[in-house]
C-alpha cells in the first residue's frame, strides 16, 4: 500500500508539562516532512482518538505514529484495524515519568549595582528534550519501513489431533479434545490402554477434604474414549516417524516393536550442532553406512510418505517409566528379596493383600523409605517429588486397609504435600496404624525369617531407632519416556527427539513458568508424566490442558498466526536465498527446528514451525532473512536516527537493544515507579536478544554512539529466555562482536549483555548508571563525527 504517515502526540500523563511539544512536533515536520502532526491533551480520550480516526478518514492516513505511552498499555484504544500500521512511541515511561524535566544552570547576570554575579536558573532539561526527540525520530523510521504483514496460509489445515499414549493423560487429552468436536487419535503402544494407572489399586485424593483414598478411575476413561466416536484407537502401534509441521503433521505408524523403512535413518555423524554456531567452511559428505543385515534401509528425511496420515497437532502422554532401582543397592535392593520398589508394590496390592515377594507372607509392618537416595538435598535422585511423597502415604494407606494390625512406618528427608494435598498428609498422622519420622536411614539389614531391620538417625526427636519389618519399600519415582527413546520420531534437520533432554533429566524442555506445555517443537504438546511427575489427578488436569494448546495451535495456524510467545503475530521470515552462503547458522541455531535443509543443502523454511523470534535474522552473515515489520534495515535506520552529539557537546549516547518479553516491561515498570536513570541511552525492543545482527552494533559504534548495551532474559540451565536459547546465542555472538570492535580499534568494554529478570525493574538506574560509568571511563567514541 501507498503510506500515509500521520504523527499524533499526547500531551497527558504529564507529558505536556516536561516537554516542548512544539519543539516535538518539528522532528515530525521540519526534519521528515510530515505533514500531519498534531498534539492533543489526551490522545486516549474519546476526543483524541476521534482526532486520529478524522485523519484517517478525511486526510487519508494509514501510517499511525503515536507518541504518547508505552505500546504495552492502551493497545485496545489504539487499535484502528489491520489495514493501517501503528507505531507507539513511549515519551511517557520512558521519557517524562524516569528523567528530570528541567536542571538547575548557573548563569552570569549583573545585579541592582551593575556587577557581574553567578545565579542558579531553572531551565528545561534538553537531555530529556532531546531524549523524547530521538524516540520519535526512531518511531517515525520505524513506520516507514514497515510494511503491511500478509499472513502464512497453508491449505486444508487438519484438524485430527494425535495423542502418543493410551494412559490417564492420553485418554484424557483426547476425551476432551474430542468434547470440543476434534477428531482425535490416540496411539498407544501397548495391547492395551491405561498404561501405568490400570496396574493401580487406588488413587490419591482429587477433591474435597482431600483425606481418603479414591477407586481408580482408568476404566472409567477408558470407557469414556473407546466409545467416543470421535475417538480412533490404535493398540499396539508405535510413531515411525512425524514430518511436516503444524497444521499438516505427517504420521508414519508401524507395529510396535518392529521397523519400518519410515523409521528414521542413523547417520555415521551428528548433525545437529547443540546450539553452537556453524562454521562456513564446507563439510566433507558423510560416507553411507553399512547397515546390518537385518536392519531395514531407512528413507531419508526429505523422502515423503505417501501412506501417512495428516494431523494438526501432537500431545505426547507417553508417560514414564519406574526410575533404574540399582541406585539403591546401598539399602539392600537386588540384594534383599524382601526390599522393593514402590511401583512393584503398587502391581502386587492390585492384586490383592500385600505379601511378601520372598515367601508370599502377609506383610504385616512394612517400612517405607521415602528419600532413598544418598545425598540428603536428593540430588543425586532427580526424580523424587511431592508425587513419590504421597505415594508412600497412599500404599501405607494400603496397608492399614488390608490388615487391621498393619504397621506402616515412612522414614523421610522431605515430605512434600503441596496445596490441599496437607490433608492427605494430615489423615495419615492421624491413621493409628501409620507412623511417620524424619530421618536418615542407615542401613538395611536382613534376619534369619528373611525380615529386615532397618536403622534411622537423625530422627526428629535426635534418636538412633531400630524397625524390625516384614518388607522394605523404597520410593524409586519415574523417569519420562522421553528419557530412553525419541519417542516424536521426528524427520526434522535437528534431529528425531526433543532437544536438551539432558539438561532436564529427560523431560522436554520448555518455559515451564510462562509455557508450561509448548516443548520446542511447535504444535507438539507435553502432558502428565512426561512433561514433569504427576498424581492421576494432576495428569487429569495436565492433558485437559495441553488438549486446548494443541486446539489453539490448529485454529492459529489456520488464520496464519503464531502461537506463543508472539500470539497473534500474522508476520513470519522470509528468505532472499540468491545470497546465501549455505553457510548452516539459522538451521542450526534455531531454537525450534523450523528450518530442514533441502536436497542441496540450502535452508528450508517450514513457517507453521516458526515463533517469530527472529534468531535466524540474527543469526546470517549475509543477512538475507527478514520480516515484513522487523528486519535488518529497518532496525539499523532506527539505530542512524539518533541524533549523536559531536564531542565538544560532551554528551555520551548509547543505544541499549532490549527485549520485549522481560526487560521492555521492566522498563515499563521502573517508569512507573518514577525511577531515574540516565538520559544518555536510547532504547531499541527487539523481539529477542537472539535477533539482534552484529551489523546494528557496527552501525551504532560507526555512527559514533559511545556504547551499545543488550539487555535480556537469563540464560543457563535456569533459563527465562522466552524463545528457549536466544539470550544465550547473543552471548555466543559475542566473541563476534568483541573481533568487530577491535577492527574499530575499539575498547571491547563498550559492548555488554545484561541479563535481567522482570521482576529486577528496581535495578534499572543501577544497571543503567553502571554502565554509563564505564563508558565514561573509556571516554567517547573517537568515530563521533565522521
Amino acid at each position: 500500500m501507498e503510506k500515509k504517515l500521520g504523527v499524533y502526540i499526547c500531551g497527558g500523563c504529564s507529558i505536556g508539562e516536561g516537554l516542548n511539544l512544539e519543539k516535538l512536533s518539528l522532528v515530525a515536520t521540519k526534519e521528515y516532512k510530515i505533514p500531519i502532526c498534531k498534539t492533543h491533551p489526551a490522545l486516549c480520550g474519546e476526543e483524541g482518538v476521534g482526532t486520529i480516526k478524522t485523519g484517517m478518514e478525511a486526510e487519508g492516513v494509514n501510517t499511525i505514529v503515536i507518541a504518547a505511552c508505552s505500546g504495552r498499555v492502551k493497545y485496545d484504544v489504539f487499535d484502528f484495524g489491520p489495514a493501517n500500521i501503528v507505531e507507539r512511541v513511549n515519551i511517557r515511561e520512558q521519557v517524562v515519568w524516569s528523567h528530570d524535566w528541567t536542571k538547575q544552570v548557573k548563569v552570569k547576570t549583573k545585579d541592582a549595582e551593575g556587577k557581574d554575579v553567578v545565579k542558579e536558573e531553572t531551565q528545561p532539561n534538553d537531555d530529556t528534550q532531546m531524549l523524547a526527540e530521538d524516540y520519535l525520530r526512531m518511531g517515525i523510521v520505524k513506520a516507514q519501513k514497515t510494511n503491511q504483514v500478509d499472513p502464512y496460509l497453508i491449505e486444508n489445515v487438519e484438524r485430527n489431533i494425535l495423542v502418543i499414549g493410551g494412559g490417564i493423560t492420553g485418554l484424557t487429552a483426547a476425551i476432551e479434545a474430542a468434547k470440543t468436536g476434534y477428531e482425535v487419535t490416540i496411539v498407544e503402544k501397548a495391547a492395551q490402554l491405561g498404561g501405568y494407572a490400570a496396574k493401580q489399586r487406588k488413587q490419591i485424593p482429587t477433591k474435597a477434604p482431600y483425606t481418603n483414598l479414591e477407586p481408580n478411575s482408568i476404566q472409567e476413561k477408558i470407557k469414556e474414549a473407546t466409545s467416543n466416536s470421535k475417538v480412533t484407537i490404535k493398540l499396539n502401534t508405535e510413531i515411525a516417524r512425524i514430518s511436516g509441521g503444524p497444521g499438516q503433521f505427517d504420521v508414519s505408524f508401524k507395529p510396535a516393536g518392529t521397523q519400518s523403512k519410515w523409521d528414521i535413518p542413523p547417520k555415521k555423524k551428528e548433525e545437529e550442532s547443540k546450539d553452537k554456531p556453524a562454521e562456513a567452511a564446507e563439510k566433507p559428505a558423510e560416507e553411507p553406512l553399512e547397515l546390518p543385515a537385518d536392519q531395514i534401509k531407512c528413507e531419508d528425511i526429505l523422502t515423503s510418505d505417501p501412506d501417512a496420515e495428516r494431523f494438526g497437532a501432537v500431545v505426547v502422554a507417553a508417560g514414564g517409566r519406574p526410575s533404574d532401582p540399582s541406585q539403591f543397592e546401598h539399602l539392600g535392593f537386588g540384594k534383599f528379596a524382601n526390599v522393593i520398589t514402590n511401583t512393584m508394590l503398587e502391581e502386587n496390592a492390585a492384586k490383592g493383600k500385600i505379601v511378601r515377594p520372598s515367601d508370599g507372607k502377609e506383610a504385616r509392618t512394612v517400612a517405607f523409605i521415602q528419600s532413598p537416595g544418598l545425598n540428603g538435598d536428593d540430588s543425586d535422585f532427580p526424580y523424587a517429588s511431592s508425587v513419590t511423597s504421597m505415594i508412600s502415604l497412599k500404599q501405607a494407606n494400603y496397608l492399614t486397609e488390608d490388615y487391621s494390625d498393619g504397621k506402616a512406618y515412612i522414614f523421610y528427608k522431605h515430605m512434600r504435600t503441596p496445596g490441599h494435598y496437607e490433608n492427605f498428609y494430615k489423615s495419615a498422622q492421624n491413621n493409628p496404624g501409620i507412623f511417620l519420622s524424619r530421618g536418615e536411614v542407615k542401613s538395611v539389614s536382613e534376619n534369619a525369617d528373611k525380615g529386615l531391620t532397618v536403622e534411622v538417625h537423625d530422627t526428629i526427636m535426635g534418636e538412633k531407632i531400630a524397625v524390625d519389618v516384614d518388607m522394605v519399600v523404597l520410593a524409586a519415582g519415574m523417569t519420562p519416556e522421553t528419557q530412553f527413546e525419541p519417542v516424536i520420531n521426528l524427520a526434522y534437520r535437528q534431529g528425531p527427539a526433543f532437544r536438551d533432554l539432558e539438561l532436564f533429566d529427560g523431560y522436554a524442555d520448555s518455559n515451564y513458568i510462562c509455557f508450561p506445555y509448548e516443548t520446542r517443537r511447535t504444535g507438539i504438546y507435553t502432558a502428565g508424566n512426561v512433561r514433569q511427575t504427576m498424581t492421576n489427578g494432576e495428569c487429569v488436569e495436565d492433558a485437559t490442558g495441553a488438549a486446548l494448546k494443541a486446539i489453539q495451535c490448529l485454529e492459529s495456524t489456520n488464520r496464519g498466526m503464531a502461537v506463543h510467545p508472539r500470539s497473534g503475530d500474522m508476520s513470519f521470515p522470509e528468505f532472499f536465498f540468491q545470497r546465501c552462503t549455505q553457510c548452516k547458522r539459522c538451521t542450526e541455531e534455531c531454537p525450534f527446528g523450523a528450518l530442514d535443509d533441502d536436497e542441496k543443502g540450502t535452508p528450508k523454511p517450514n513457517p507453521t514451525r516458526c515463533r517469530r523470534c527472529g534468531t535466524c535474522m540474527g543469526a546470517c552473515p549475509e543477512r538475507i532473512v527478514s520480516f515484513k515489520n522487523y528486519h535488518i534495515d529497518m532496525i539499523g535506520s532506527m539505530v542512524k536516527a539518533i541524533n549523536v552529539p559531536d564531542e565538544d557537546e560532551e554528551k555520551y549516547r548509547i543505544v541499549a537493544f532490549v527485549c520485549e518479553n522481560d526487560a521492555l516491561p521492566a522498563l515499563d515498570m521502573a517508569g512507573l515507579h518514577k525511577l531515574k536513570y540516565s538520559a544518555d541511552i536510547r532504547f531499541i525492543p527487539v523481539r529477542c536478544l537472539g535477533s539482534v545482527n552484529t551489523i546494528w552494533i557496527a552501525d551504532a559504534m560507526s555512527k559514533g554512539n559511545d556504547g551499545v548495551l543488550l539487555i535480556g532474559c537469563k540464560y543457563g540451565d535456569d533459563y527465562q529466555c522466552h524463545f528457549v536459547k536466544g539470550s544465550e546465542l547473543c552471548n555466543k555472538r559475542m566473541d563476534n562482536v568483541a573481533e568487530t570492535l577491535g577492527k574499530l580499534r575499539l575498547e571491547p568494554v563498550r559492548v555488554q549483555q545484561i541479563q535481567f529478570s522482570i521482576d529486577e525493574y528496581e535495578k534499572i538506574p543501577e544497571v543503567i548508571g553502571k554502565f554509563v560509568e564505564v563508558i565514561e571511563g573509556v571516554g567517547f567514541n573517537p568515530m563521533k563525527g565522521f
